[in-house]
């Protein structure tokens, strides 16, 4: 197939949140914005294809799903995770972060603990704040130049009452990919206090070799009674804009309560384009995947390299997935108060401020590494430049 990710594709003025709302939020719209997590990449042809001959049909009206949407899915899983997914676990939901926040409000009661673990993707604070329960940190742990969860302290919030725990699998923004016996200890700590799990895995299909996502609710059958997973394939394919996303429960009880709640807040009804995009990907973007990745890896590779010869002071941690990289700033000595200012107005670029990740991520930065080379590049030589200018 071949798929050229070095192309440049122009996404100004497309009304891009990536690009064309960079002087809402940064202040400045000439920057090479590596933040958001979605890529600069176009997507696998055979998606275009559908989503093309949906459209032409002319008639935008309420649409349903064939049992190819759901057999796609299971397929998927099955294929690149072996795991084996009833498609009657499968439920539909606009986004991920919908479906953790659904999941919030109906497996725990206002002024509960919910357990997470930092830093981490930003919506996880908001979607147990904003329903009115409180966030229970269980930070990770940095050793071997790679995140480890804190299994005592986790065990310790555990038996303090937390009775829901969202994990984020693989890690955003650390790019760990948890290995079985780390989640196998999860689970059995889930099992032994009847915890409920919300497993954020949309980030499922992007490891590198030698990494090997396992979905949580695989690991046993008495795990998977326990736990919910929310994934897509907006990450994997670059669709995030086609706002499609879905949950999968063997736990039937649980699952009626989602879809009620799902229907209740006029949620039940697919978007007329998802299933046309969900089953060209799952059936025909296979190879464009592993041709991804193995670009993405290279430009890990390069920016690792490029980072140690012309910035050594500061430390990216080493991903085993993900397309983001989570980089130690704290080495330039530039307050965290002016991260921000800094990363303006002297680097020019955008990437993600770590401290909205949690307090653990102060004086961090990620970079989003889903672009073209020459553009991760540009970004890193003027990120750099501007860094050594601050040691001077």
């Amino acid at each position: 197939m071949n798929n050229n990710f070095d192309q440049l594709i122009d996404r100004r003025n497309t009304r891009s949140y990536k690009w064309d709302d960079m002087e809402r939020i940064f202040g400045a719209d000439d920057l090479l914005p590596l933040w958001v997590a979605d890529m600069d990449f176009s997507v696998p042809p055979a998606i275009k294809e559908a989503l093309v001959k949906r459209a032409e049909l002319g008639v935008y009206g309420y649409t349903t799903h064939s049992n190819d949407y759901y057999e796609a899915i299971a397929g998927w899983f099955n294929r690149r995770h072996g795991w084996q997914v009833d498609p009657s676990w499968i439920s539909d939901s606009p986004t991920v972060v919908t479906s953790l926040s659904v999941c919030v409000e109906q497996f725990s009661a206002p002024g509960d603990r919910v357990v997470i673990q930092t830093p981490v993707y930003p919506p996880f604070y908001e979607v147990i704040e904003g329903n009115g329960r409180i966030v229970a940190k269980n930070p990770l742990v940095q050793r071997n130049n790679r995140f480890e969860m804190d299994l005592a302290h986790l065990e310790q919030l555990f038996a303090e009452g937390a009775k829901l725990f969202i994990l984020c699998s693989p890690h955003n923004p650390g790019g760990r990919v948890w290995t079985r016996a780390e989640l196998e200890a999860v689970g059995a700590l889930c099992i032994k206090y009847g915890v409920a799990v919300v497993s954020d895995e949309i980030h499922c299909d992007l490891t590198f070799p030698g990494h090997e996502h396992t979905p949580f609710s695989s690991l046993s059958p008495e795990i998977a009674e326990l736990t919910i997973i929310c994934t897509a394939a907006t990450k994997t394919f670059n669709l995030p804009g086609v706002q499609t996303s879905f949950l999968i429960t063997s736990n039937k009880q649980w699952k009626r309560r989602i879809d009620t709640r799902l229907k209740v807040l006029g949620l039940n009804y697919p978007h007329h384009f998802i299933e046309a995009a969900i089953i060209a990907a799952y059936n025909e973007g296979e190879q464009w995947l592993d041709e991804m990745l193995a670009y993405v890896k290279g430009n890990l590779d390069f920016a690792l390299q490029y980072l140690a010869q012309h910035l050594p002071e500061v430390k990216p941690l080493l991903p085993d997935g993900t397309y983001l990289l989570w980089v130690d700033c704290r080495g330039l000595g530039i307050a965290q108060s002016s991260l921000k200012k800094w990363m303006v107005e002297e680097a020019k670029v955008a990437f993600s401020l770590g401290s909205t990740f949690g307090t653990e991520g102060e004086g961090w930065l990620r970079i989003n590494l889903a672009a073209p080379r020459s553009i991760v590049a540009q970004a890193l030589e003027q990120f750099c430049n501007a860094g050594k200018l601050a040691l001077k």
